[in-house]
């Protein structure tokens, strides 16, 4: 451990020198050779091939440290991706369960959509987002904005100043990190510009606690040093270097219900408002959740638009359907609900 923390004391030097040498290690390596040649004896101070041996040495014994640092760091890269993988299959299975439970109190038959007609569903859905007319949509009366109402739309607009749009991974692109976010996680990346020096794990700076971050390279000043916007499941989180390119962090959040308006305090603000998550594709679910996710999504949308669900659609097709064998009979006052 000692000897350790004795070499760790040149780690700014070398690096610094190491910047230096734009062909990167080759470079590097000749120049400390050259100069061992030219200042010292170390090639002809001792009996033929010693200096060979002593390099193959130190060679073997530092290629050793560094294999078995970083089959460590692998486990346990690997061991908490092992528990993030099994608390969302958990969580899969608790959404499955939830909307089961939540079909089963509609008391009504579940409808599989075909390809076609999901696709046509995202369709309408989209349009409505987009405030397009679609033949289906009810006619509705122009109506004037109260007085209340513009001001609250003011009062929204105030509070809306000054703040960042969100990135298209509703988080945000800053000068030296940008970060993207869903309800349940954040995740961040820091690129590297070194010009071609490599990059280990063993250089690398990453402390998460449940509501602090820092994020930077030994040796230079921390990139990230700061108090996260709120707390973080540490058991959860997770680094890795990419290749020589950047840091890449994910931080778990404990509160699954708030999208974040900043990654540290000391970040610009976000409008949240502005958020707009991309919805999950159907064709990522399971052949048991899906047709449950499409009817909701379906009866959903009807109730919003004032329409009949998928179950009120049926008892009118089955009214209709009798209506036709029956000609003979009156439903003037039938009513279709």
């Amino acid at each position: 451990m000692g000897d350790n923390n004795n070499a760790e004391r040149y780690d700014s030097m070398l690096l610094s020198m190491a910047q230096q040498h734009t062909g990167g290690v080759p470079e590097l390596l000749d120049t400390l050779f050259g100069f061992l040649a030219r200042k010292t004896d170390f090639y002809v101070g001792g009996e033929a091939g010693a200096a060979e041996k002593m390099v193959q040495a130190a060679f073997r014994k530092h290629e050793k440290s560094a294999v078995d640092a970083k089959a460590a760091v692998q486990k346990e890269r690997e061991a908490k991706q092992r528990k993030v993988d099994e608390r969302r299959q958990k969580e899969k299975e608790d959404q499955q369960k939830a909307a089961a439970a939540l079909i089963a109190k509609s008391d009504c038959q579940i409808q599989e959509l075909t390809d076609e007609e999901a696709d046509k569903l995202q369709k309408e859905i989209d349009d409505e987002k987009a405030g397009k007319s679609t033949e289906t949509a009810p006619k509705v009366q122009d109506t004037k904005v109260s007085g209340a109402d513009e001001k609250a739309d003011e009062d929204e607009d105030e509070e809306s100043k000054g703040k960042l749009k969100p990135n298209a991974g509703n988080g945000c692109d800053l000068d030296k990190y940008r970060w993207t976010q869903t309800l349940g996680e954040v995740e961040l990346y820091v690129p590297l510009q070194l010009g071609g020096v490599r990059i280990k794990s063993a250089d690398v700076v990453v402390q998460i606690e449940q509501k602090k971050l820092r994020v930077g390279l030994r040796g230079h000043p921390l990139i990230i040093d700061g108090e996260l916007y709120n707390k973080v499941k540490l058991e959860d989180c997770l680094w890795t270097l990419d290749g020589q390119k950047g840091i890449q962090v994910t931080l778990e959040k404990v509160n699954k219900m708030e999208w974040w308006s900043r990654l540290v305090l000391s970040d610009p603000e976000l409008n949240t408002r502005k958020v707009n998550p991309e919805p999950s594709k159907l064709g990522d679910l399971d052949s048991d959740t899906r047709p449950m996710v499409e009817k909701m999504m379906f009866d959903q949308r009807q109730k919003e638009m004032g329409l009949p669900t998928s179950e009120d659609q049926k008892k009118q097709d089955i009214l209709k359907k009798f209506m036709q064998q029956h000609p003979e009979m009156d439903f003037s006052k039938a009513k279709f609900s």
